[in-house]
């Protein structure tokens, strides 16, 4: 992945329907959100924060994985007597990552018990529909962000559509009766949601939270939904936004739905951070939904974190499973390599490669990357050309694991001769 934020791309308005929305800019940490910086990458762990070897573990893996921010769930006193010693932990390992704490029902109670969680946190996410009940729901969210404004961090005031504040519901639903608005249920709970977080930066404005130290989001778990509060919000409110659908799902599904409606919201430039909330199968690799926001950014073109691989589908004329084993082992050895790369090389995140099956599209898609490979479909004669920067450089022959070690070897060498090394003192801070 790539390394600071003042080494990435910025946006480019070309790219969109609509330039970025102006926002303030708040800083998380180090890194800055809104206010016209790069749209930021946050994951969350699903480890118990009260345990502090894998808490530990997750989020360096998250953080090498290309997520700029990582959240953690501080739900208990044990979990908030971690969180210091984690954060330490990461510091001593060379990890300045931000660190988010998500609080739910119990905030308010947590952060003033253990003042030390709250100094180590770079940020507090408040769920405005979970942080209490009536009157007290106003005090618990106002003593959160007073301890915010004590300890100089900013929040994130985070709405979700499955704990949406009920009181609010039921009166804008009676509303509708008692007006014959005729608006639908699912109406109703989006503009409850926008509603939510309008009234809930109001409080953090007179709790004493500056406009620089709010970030907003109204998630749900439907992409239409999605979009349709995004946009409403947008048009309401210029504090920086938190883009993802709540619970995306597993797999195919889940990132196929969060790139629908994520892809629609960025591309009219609403957004300023995203997170993938993929659910994981038993055992899986959380650095799966850090994979998939990085690919959505640099899909639409609005930020580069890795080298991007070409492959095609395959068809009748790819009887052979070649091309298919290559590709998956260069995308395989990309991720594996960026951390490394990224360290030592300006740009090497904007390379492209491409590992074609036939001679259809082949030799055009490799022409077209920095490096491609056009492997032989079937009936073809069984030799490999290689293109690097649109030029016929080698061509190939032998085994699938001859192939694959030769084309690795061109691909290190490319990064090594095509990309400036960095100094010493841009490899540390980044």
């Amino acid at each position: 992945m790539s390394g600071t934020l003042t080494q990435i791309e910025g946006f480019d308005a070309g790219v969109s329907k609509h330039p970025r929305r102006k926002t303030y800019g708040v800083k998380v940490g180090h890194v800055r959100v809104g206010g016209g910086a790069p749209i930021v990458v946050q994951s969350m762990t699903n480890t118990d924060t009260a345990d502090v070897e894998a808490t530990l573990k997750q989020t360096l893996e998250l953080a090498e994985a290309g997520s700029e921010l990582v959240r953690w769930t501080v739900n208990v006193p044990e979990a908030a007597a971690a969180v210091p010693v984690i954060k330490k932990r990461l510091l001593d390992a060379g990890c300045r990552v931000p660190i988010i704490g998500d609080f739910h029902y119990n905030g308010h109670v947590l952060l003033k018990k253990y003042p030390e969680c709250a100094t180590a946190l770079d940020k507090y996410r408040i769920n405005p529909g979970n942080v209490g009940a009536g009157q007290r729901r106003d005090e618990q969210f106002s003593t959160i962000c007073k301890v915010a404004v004590d300890h100089g961090k900013p929040v994130r005031i985070g709405v979700n559509g499955g704990s949406l504040n009920q009181e609010l519901v039921m009166s804008k639903m009676q509303e509708n009766t008692d007006k014959n608005l005729g608006l639908e249920s699912e109406d109703i709970i989006n503009q409850c949601m926008v509603l939510s977080a309008l009234q809930s930066t109001e409080l953090a404005l007179e709790s004493g939270l500056r406009h620089d130290q709010i970030i907003i989001s109204c998630k749900t778990s439907r992409p239409r939904d999605l979009i349709t509060v995004y946009r409403d919000l947008s048009a309401k409110t210029e504090q920086p936004l938190h883009l993802g659908l709540t619970e995306a799902g597993m797999g195919m599904k889940g990132q196929i739905w969060s790139a629908a409606a994520l892809g629609v919201l960025l591309y009219d430039g609403i957004g300023d951070t995203i997170r993938i909330s993929l659910t994981p199968k038993p055992g899986g690799d959380r650095r799966e939904e850090v994979y998939a926001a990085c690919e959505v950014l640099q899909s639409l073109a609005l930020r580069a974190f890795s080298p991007s691989v070409t492959a095609c589908p395959g068809c009748g004329r790819t009887t052979s499973s070649t091309f298919q084993e290559l590709a998956e082992l260069t995308q395989n050895y990309i991720r594996e390599m960026m951390p490394v790369w990224k360290t030592q090389f300006d740009g090497v995140e904007t390379m492209t490669l491409a590992v074609m099956g036939c001679i259809v599209n082949g030799p055009g898609e490799s022409k077209a990357a920095s490096i491609g490979i056009s492997l032989p479909g079937t009936g073809e004669a069984p030799r490999c050309p290689v293109y690097i920067d649109g030029k016929k450089d080698v061509t190939l022959e032998g085994t699938y694991d001859e192939l694959a070690v030769a084309f690795q070897a061109l691909v290190d060498n490319y990064v090594a001769t095509k990309y400036p090394r960095k100094t010493a003192a841009v490899s540390q801070a980044g």
